[in-house]
């Protein structure tokens, strides 16, 4: 099994920080992309020469994550024993940013968690089956490279984790919220940290590629109020659709 993590750019993290999943001036001085009409995906790699990959990528995400790899995958050790420093609505999502110090190490490598966000419907597949939200834990190693922790969630009880986040959860783009202090962020992961690994790209413009996914396999619950919560605050779906695989092979 191949256990060298992909390297991605400077750039490519320079924009997950502050153009693909927060509202600032790197965003506004593109085209502006969004989920529907004329700045929905279909139509991003055309909004902006920046954005070429959203359209050309060989390695873009998300993907449906089916025909997979037997492979000897190294466990996840999460060392996630912090609280979350605040959440936003930055217009496109709901984004839970991080104080310094949670990380998982995997073969030898260190990714520093920065934020956690969320898609109604899920962005990844498993085996042709979209799920009612997914969560993605986004990283950096010491050298920007990135690696995303991706959680799934189907309608069933209420998800003590996220209840304790969606009570201050900012309904309006631009608005921020304070996050529980005594919530250790370890709380939203799955308990059964079985996971699939593929190299993709940022779901959202400039859709720069190498970026490490790793899926955790074990589906979580939400509340139908839970995910209505969440969907009322971005009056409506924000997933990219799911896009083609080609050679990437998709390890378990």
């Amino acid at each position: 099994m191949q256990r060298t993590i992909i390297s991605t750019s400077l750039f490519a993290f320079s924009f997950l920080l502050a153009s693909s999943f927060s509202a600032t001036a790197a965003e506004q001085s593109h085209s502006k992309w969004t989920y529907d009409g004329a700045g929905a995906p279909s139509h991003w790699s055309s909004l902006d020469p920046a954005y070429q990959l959203c359209g050309t990528g060989k390695n873009q995400s998300p993907i449906d994550l089916t025909n997979r790899v037997e492979s000897d995958l190294s466990p996840i050790a999460f060392q996630y024993d912090v609280a979350a420093k605040d959440i936003i609505n930055n217009g496109h999502t709901v984004q839970i940013n991080m104080n310094s110090g949670a990380y998982f190490t995997v073969d030898n490598h260190r990714f520093d968690l920065i934020q956690m966000h969320f898609h109604a419907p899920s962005e990844n597949h498993i085996d042709g089956k979209s799920f009612a939200l997914e969560a993605h834990l986004v990283h950096a190693d010491k050298d920007k490279n990135l690696a995303v922790v991706a959680i799934m969630y189907d309608i069933g009880p209420e998800n003590a984790a996220l209840a304790s986040f969606w009570a201050n959860m900012p309904h309006k783009a631009g608005d921020s919220g304070a996050t529980p202090r005594d919530l250790n962020i370890a709380s939203v992961l799955s308990q059964d940290r079985d996971y699939f690994r593929f190299n993709g790209s940022l779901t959202t413009p400039p859709c720069s590629e190498g970026v490490t996914w790793l899926v955790q396999k074990q589906a979580q619950t939400i509340s139908k109020a839970q995910l209505q919560a969440f969907t009322d605050t971005q009056h409506g779906p924000n997933n990219r659709p799911v896009q083609s695989v080609f050679a990437r092979p998709v390890l378990q």
